[in-house]
């Protein structure tokens, strides 16, 4: 007895500690995620997000002021103020005016650049610039320093991301693909499922075969046919082929196979003796549908159901594929991909877009995450 409860003690322990790694893994790259979102493009691209809470350091290029600002000081010609036109409070360590030595004069020491031109850089900003001879041109010095600046969160991202012109409509848009997308699989693959599992008709077990098979169908391959016979249905009766009709055709085919599988495996694990009473009663099958299964089928509806959603809300080339990109019709993942440029390179809108798009599916979870585990737990029961 003794042995078998230290068994269970260390299987339990086991289970614990690999959940807590699992949880671990998961939530470092969300917290980075959140940590970049809260940080300006320039230190994003400067330092990790480990490093947000340090000071981070990073090499500048700058240009003094031209020869018109000069003034004459004991003989000779000084040009002087603040490198940081901005105000921003950041301390230089060391400048150049090389690109190729951008770091070659530690800050505050006075540099010799030749003909008696001298150039002082101060770990705050400041400079001074003189010469013996007036200086010329409409361009001042070019300069490079490495500085140093204090760690700095900030909501601007968000800002540009949630007020830029035509989030609230894409929002919209996305709602109107999702809902309907989620809602007409359930639909289908609900009586789909109850017929596979206890009506008895001929070839019911090719067509279980049939849906395992679609499970393995690459989405990626069926686009284009799929897309082609839109086009060749909308000629043929004169309307648009791409209209939210067709993507929630498209999203609803995606989704069935596995839909009709998860349901299918829940339903037939049902109790046998609740289907003969019903029956013997005389309820029909659409009546024990119903009445019966839909309401015990619950916990596997709503899992299906978080799972589709968070697929179709989060979907970006069906979207592309199926759905035009008119102002009335772009999804939310579209139009945040557009904020992101031409080469994706804005990595603060990129985080940020992630945290905003998460906040839907998050509430979609929360409402129904106690059904959620015995709906994964359907495919463990064997049915009929």
């Amino acid at each position: 007895m003794a042995v078998a409860t230290g068994n269970s003690f260390a299987s339990r322990f086991g289970v614990h500690i690999a959940v807590l790694v699992f949880v671990v893994i998961w939530t470092i790259p969300t917290l980075g995620i959140l940590v970049s979102s809260l940080r300006d493009k320039d230190q994003i691209i400067a330092s990790g997000w480990w490093n947000s809470f340090a000071s981070s350091s990073q090499t500048e290029a700058g240009r003094l002021p031209a020869a018109s600002t000069q003034v004459e000081k004991d003989g000779k010609f000084v040009l002087q103020g603040n490198i940081f036109g901005d105000g921003a409070k950041r301390a230089i360590s060391a400048f150049g005016v090389k690109a190729a030595a951008p770091t070659q004069y530690p800050a505050g020491t006075s540099a010799d650049l030749g003909d008696g031109v001298t150039l002082q850089i101060n770990a705050d900003g400041s400079f001074v610039m003189a010469s013996p001879k007036a200086f010329e041109g409409d361009r001042g010095q070019r300069v490079y320093y490495a500085s140093s600046a204090p760690p700095k969160f900030t909501t601007d991202n968000y800002q540009t991301v949630l007020f830029s012109e035509g989030i609230g409509r894409s929002f919209m848009n996305s709602l109107t693909v999702t809902i309907p997308a989620t809602v007409i699989p359930i639909l289908i693959a609900a009586f789909a499922a109850y017929a596979l599992a206890w009506m008895r008709f001929p070839g019911r077990a090719l067509l279980i075969a049939v849906v395992i098979g679609l499970l393995v169908v690459p989405l990626q391959m069926s686009l284009i046919p799929l897309l082609k016979l839109y086009n060749g249905v909308g000629t043929f009766f004169g309307v648009p082929s791409k209209t939210y009709l067709g993507i929630w055709l498209a999203h609803t085919g995606f989704g069935l196979p596995f839909a009709i599988y998860l349901l299918r495996s829940y339903i037939a694990g049902l109790p046998r003796e609740i289907m003969e009473s019903a029956r013997i009663d005389g309820a029909s099958d659409f009546e024990i549908f119903v009445k019966i299964v839909l309401p015990l089928s619950f916990p596997v509806l709503a899992s299906f159901a978080i799972f589709q959603f968070l697929w179709v809300w989060n979907d970006l080339l069906v979207a592309m594929v199926f759905l035009g990109t008119a102002p009335d019709q772009i999804v939310l993942t579209a139009k945040l991909n557009a904020l992101l440029g031409s080469r994706g390179g804005n990595w603060e809108i990129l985080t940020t877009s992630a945290f905003i798009t998460i906040i839907v599916p998050l509430i979609v979870f929360f409402s129904l995450q106690r059904y959620f585990v015995r709906g994964l737990l359907a495919g463990s029961v064997k049915g009929g």
